[in-house]
């Protein structure tokens, strides 16, 4: 059966279940009917099936005609417990904890139950000796079903929460890769037709077919882009293990046509954490340098002390800059990466050149 908020079905909010007792237990006040008079017989079955009626448009309303019944139902049962009151009580514990799963407001709820109070008050007053088996049958069948009702909602809600966090993580994490790995290799590949179109062998026809080529490369990177924003969400971006060296990544870089170059100063290897950041910093320099300064040359600096760990990528700016396709997904995911290290991230321009500083300090060390 499906669901919506809350619990409810979308059809009825008496499930299978809660039918299919409802009707037992009614059943078994009607083979009491020679016990029952002809009004306390319609009254007996009549009630529930007036609060089930009311359970999908008015909950607190359903809940009241319970809460009635109830303490109406201590004038048949203060000497005695019938078989037909026991059926009667069990069934309105199911119609109070439906209503308990409703989307009910609490004060509603809260004058029903001031509303039961009076009624046991006004019992007092018709016989006294009813009032504590009323007041005990407004608490049993009435009050504590519907607290387990929304107890069991409020359990639901959190289920659900959790669910929607662990799914937009999911989203993050794929926003993520699609970004890190398709966006990277759609940048080198609009590089590398990029100077093919510009070779001096290549004949107009050939030259035409790289430059739509190129031309393909920038609109998919600007589709993806859009994705990653649907995908995002404006959830953090988490960490994945490393694919390659930062050597490696620079080295395709410049068989693309990049002008870039390495320079790496201290040990190569690197803590896991640092290692991934550090990857993750130079890889979106590098793509950000293809889409915003094509042409220009790119230096990588990486200086590994004890303490932490330096990278700088410089890059110089043509005299227009252009404007690439993206949405600072990057820049936002490099900063979630930078952040959770416990380093910082310096980006900043001067007249000839674009600079991304990151300081990454070792776990464990000042």
């Amino acid at each position: 059966m499906r669901r919506s908020e809350g619990g409810w079905s979308r059809k009825s909010p008496v499930p299978p279940w809660a039918l299919t007792s409802l009707g037992a237990l009614l059943a078994v006040v009607a083979f009491a009917h020679e016990e029952l008079g002809g009004w306390a017989l319609a009254g007996a079955l009549s009630a529930p099936v007036v609060a089930v009626a009311l359970l999908a448009k008015a909950p607190p309303v359903s809940l009241g005609v319970c809460a009635a019944t109830a303490v109406t139902m201590a004038l048949a049962v203060h000497d005695s417990v019938p078989p037909w009151s026991a059926a009667l009580g069990v069934a309105l514990c199911v119609i109070s904890f439906l209503a308990g799963r409703g989307p009910s407001g609490s004060a509603s709820v809260m004058a029903v139950f001031a509303a039961g109070a009076v009624l046991v008050v006004l019992l007092v007053l018709v016989e006294a000796e009813a009032g504590a088996t009323g007041l005990l049958l407004l608490v049993l069948v009435v009050v504590l079903p519907w607290f387990l009702g929304r107890s069991v909602r409020q359990q639901t809600e959190l289920a659900a929460a959790a669910a929607e966090r662990v799914h937009l993580r999911e989203r993050a994490r794929i926003a993520h890769d699609m970004h890190d790995s398709l966006g990277h290799e759609l940048s080198l590949l609009a590089l590398r037709a990029g100077a093919l179109e510009i070779a001096p062998d290549f004949d107009e026809r050939h030259r035409a077919a790289v430059a739509q080529l190129r031309d393909a490369a920038g609109a998919a990177t600007e589709r993806l882009t859009d994705i990653i924003a649907v995908l995002r969400d404006g959830e953090p971006a988490p960490l994945h293990p490393v694919p390659e060296h930062v050597g490696d990544l620079v080295e395709r870089a410049a068989q693309a046509g990049l002008a870039v170059s390495l320079e790496w100063s201290g040990p190569q290897l690197l803590p896991p954490l640092v290692d991934q950041a550090v990857h993750g910093v130079v890889r979106e320099a590098l793509t950000n340098a293809v889409k915003h300064a094509a042409g220009s040359a790119v230096q990588v600096r990486v200086v590994n002390a004890d303490a932490a760990t330096v990278v700088t990528v410089t890059n110089t700016l043509p005299p227009r800059p252009r404007r690439g396709a993206g949405g600072r997904v990057g820049l936002v995911a490099l900063r979630d990466r930078i952040r959770s290290v416990g380093g910082t991230l310096d980006i900043s321009r001067h007249d000839h050149t674009f600079e991304v500083v990151a300081v990454l300090p070792h776990e464990g060390k000042p």
